[in-house]
């Protein structure tokens, strides 16, 4: 994480509560169990350890995005808390709807809502500050990987074998 100036530590602290509590809230909405086991997945997904690693540097990259964005620009401070706030519930919402109603096709047409949020979060705070938009690149990297991925696996789960 980018080190906040000293009178920024308190923006520093909300950027890090918010990114743990979605990081938190879309773990917690992760059910790995028999059902997601039982799943066809392509050869090229990433291990099950790979994940919470990845998650994290990007939660990381985000929350320093929004402390360098926040603390840039006064006027935009209501749009970056929109475009923070839609691209948390996003990222949470595909997690509930893959793992815990189970619809891999559901979180298909969710994900693509989610990449906009991310690409739409890289525009916001990209317009006052270049890095900021630059650390959010990796997320859109990794939301496109999840994009691929979730296609996949509804490519190679019909529905009728998901339930």
């Amino acid at each position: 994480m980018i080190l906040p100036a000293p009178g920024d530590w308190t923006t520093a602290l909300v950027a890090a509560v918010c990114a743990v509590a979605v990081a938190a809230a879309g773990g917690i909405a992760t059910k790995t169990d028999e059902w997601y086991r039982r799943l066809r997945v392509p050869a090229w997904k990433p291990p099950d350890w790979a994940f919470g690693p990845i998650w994290a540097v990007i939660f990381a990259l985000t929350a320093s995005s929004g402390v360098l964005a926040w603390t840039s620009a006064v006027g935009a401070r209501p749009a970056i808390a929109i475009a923070f706030a839609v691209n948390g519930l996003l990222n949470i919402a595909w997690s509930v709807v893959f793992f815990r109603l189970r619809r891999p096709d559901w979180a298909l047409g969710e994900i693509v809502l989610l990449w906009i949020s991310v690409a739409a979060l890289i525009l916001v705070v990209g317009r006052t500050s270049a890095v900021a938009g630059w650390l959010n690149l990796p997320y859109l990297v990794w939301v496109s990987i999840a994009a691929c991925l979730n296609l996949r696996i509804v490519q190679l789960n019909p529905r009728r074998s998901l339930v």
